[in-house]
Parts: C-alpha cells; sequence; structure tokens
C-alpha cells in the first residue's frame, strides 16, 4: 500500500513547483490522492480491514485540508490541479 520511491519521484516531478520541490502543497495532495486512490482498492477486497479505514479517513481529511488551503491561496492553481487529479466533479 505504501508508495515505491519511484512512484513517488514521478508524482514529484509531475506536479513540483520548482527544481527542488519536495514538499509544496501541490506535491502534498498528489501524493496523498495517490495513496488515498491505492488504500481504496486495498478497502473494496478486505471489507474488514478497519484499522486502514480509519488511516484512509485520515488520510482523506488532510487533503481536504491542504486543497481548502490551496483554494484560499490561489483560486487558478486550486482548480488545475484537482482537473489534473481527477478528484471532485
Amino acid at each position: 500500500m505504501a508508495l515505491t520511491q519511484q512512484r513517488k519521484q514521478e508524482l514529484i516531478s509531475n506536479f513540483q513547483v520548482h527544481e527542488t520541490d519536495t514538499g509544496s502543497t501541490d506535491v502534498q495532495i498528489a501524493m496523498l490522492t495517490e495513496r488515498i486512490n491505492r488504500l481504496s482498492e486495498h478497502l473494496q477486497a478486505n471489507k474488514k480491514d478497519h484499522s486502514s479505514r480509519r488511516g484512509l479517513l485520515k488520510m482523506i481529511g488532510q487533503r481536504k485540508r491542504l486543497l481548502a488551503y490551496l483554494q484560499q491561496d490561489s483560486r487558478e492553481k486550486y482548480q488545475a490541479l484537482i482537473a489534473r487529479l481527477g478528484i471532485r466533479g
């Protein structure tokens, strides 16, 4: 369920704001989205894994807070990011 180092590097290179960026809001949201998607697939197969479900809800809450921050900071970046990640309709 954890992201591989190679996948993390792909996400960072796709969503980084500048050359040495590894922790901007965009990158954090992209990584959380990837982890949420993987954990959602796991929970569909393992319905009784309640501790992982709790972790999923915590990740969703964290992503929601980061998205709210990004929306307040820059509405255009927010719209572009959710369109790229395919979250929210």
